[in-house]
């Protein structure tokens, strides 16, 4: 078990808690799991609005512009040729969908391998609470001063403990992101240099990437029985 400083939002320390060392160990980080976490992350993203005209919809007579032979010129059918100015284009880009099915297990194993990583590079912090009493950004600002956040900063919050004041306070903070325990994705842990997570978040987190875990480890049990048999 790894023993985690729970701090709160002056940077003290008011307690500790203990992460499993099945979720939270360094060698159970995979790279090319997160790689490919990541790779399908960011084609969800991509717009796919990407669009070249095709022969039916260049404006131009379809009239043929000189008889086929006689002429001494190249044959010619239309106007919009794609071997002419303002023609159609050939085999171009047309709308699509970049997103693709990614396997659940996949993901929630990708999510294990980004947290093992935060803790092991000492980026991945713990609060007892998220909540400040003013809905005030300045007081987040300096919170998150004092818990040493230099640079970009995610926030994690359990959906049952977060508040409007909370929602309020770190929407204007610049490099700062606050997302639900059950939103935070890979790539959001791996954008940002610091993982803050309150103390509900990370155990609600943590009970479910365990159950996961114990059904996978389930799975490969009854697999490998299955064969011996």
């Amino acid at each position: 078990m790894a023993n985690v400083d729970v701090l709160n939002l002056n940077g003290e320390k008011v307690g500790s808690i203990e992460l499993a060392d099945a979720l939270f160990a360094p060698d159970q980080v995979n790279e090319a799991l997160l790689w490919e976490a990541v790779k399908h992350y960011r084609a969800s993203l991509r717009q796919g609005t990407h669009k070249t005209k095709s022969r039916t919809e260049v404006a131009g007579s379809g009239k043929k512009l000189w008889k086929q032979k006689g002429t001494g010129r190249a044959r010619i059918g239309s106007v919009r040729s794609p071997l002419w100015r303002h023609g159609y284009t050939v085999h171009g880009p047309q709308p699509r969908s970049y997103d693709y099915a990614f396997p659940r297990k996949k993901l929630l194993g990708a999510l294990r391998s980004a947290l093992a990583s935060k803790l092991a590079d000492g980026k991945l912090t713990i609060v007892d609470s998220l909540e400040i009493k003013e809905a005030k950004t300045k007081l987040y600002r300096n919170a998150l001063d004092k818990l040493n956040v230099t640079r970009t900063a995610l926030l994690v919050e359990n959906s049952k403990t977060l508040t409007q004041g909370l929602v309020l306070g770190a929407r204007n903070l610049e490099g700062v992101e606050l997302v639900l325990n059950n939103e935070v994705h890979p790539y959001d842990l791996l954008r940002y240099e610091r993982a803050i997570f309150s103390t509900a978040a990370i155990e609600q987190l943590t009970e479910m990437l365990e159950k996961n875990a114990s059904k996978r480890s389930a799975g490969r049990k009854l697999t490998a029985e299955t064969e011996a048999a």
